[in-house]
């Protein structure tokens, strides 16, 4: 049976062989799931906002999407994983208040967007926008992210089939 391994806001998590993590509940945030398939890690972070922590701000900072991405590297890169061979999945930034002026859902995707762009790591699979809740959760022993939107059943999202440095994933 494998361990389920919670991800709330604001919190950056790893996942090892044997684990699952998973977010739920996921509104106008954005959910990061990193996943190295030749060393079978994962890393999950749950972003409630755009940008970096002011400096002198006041609860985590990894609740802002630089740092909780930093965060994230310097977790798996610490296991030996190489930022080519991650699988990154984003799920999130739903206005499920189904607020006219609402900003705060594009502000999160453009900005968790434009990081990786900068750290050249590519989004392998996105499911973002809309006015539902959503959900996340990645089998690290598979290499598999699933997804919930609203009541709806859970859905394969993404599923690592190789490494992505030019070798295969069972090195």
């Amino acid at each position: 049976m494998e361990k389920i391994v919670n991800v709330s806001t604001g919190q950056v998590k790893i996942g090892r062989k044997g684990e699952i993590l998973k977010s739920t509940a996921i509104g106008s945030c954005v959910v990061i799931a990193a996943y190295d398939s030749g060393k079978k890690i994962g890393v999950m972070a749950h972003v409630m906002l755009p940008g970096r922590a002011p400096k002198n701000g006041y609860g985590e900072s990894t609740r802002y999407a630089a740092d909780a991405l930093d965060q994230m590297i310097r977790i798996i890169t610490a296991q030996g994983a190489n930022l080519c061979d991650l699988g990154i999945c984003l799920v999130g930034a739903g206005n499920i208040l189904k607020k006219k002026d609402d900003t705060i859902c594009k502000d999160n995707i453009e900005s968790i967007t434009q990081l990786l762009k900068e750290k050249h790591i590519p989004v392998r699979a996105a499911v973002l926008g809309g006015t539902e809740r959503k959900s996340i959760s990645m089998d690290i022993e598979s290499g598999s992210v699933y997804y919930t939107e609203g009541d709806r059943e859970e859905k394969m999202l993404w599923k690592s089939t190789r490494g992505y440095c030019g070798y295969s994933s069972t090195r």
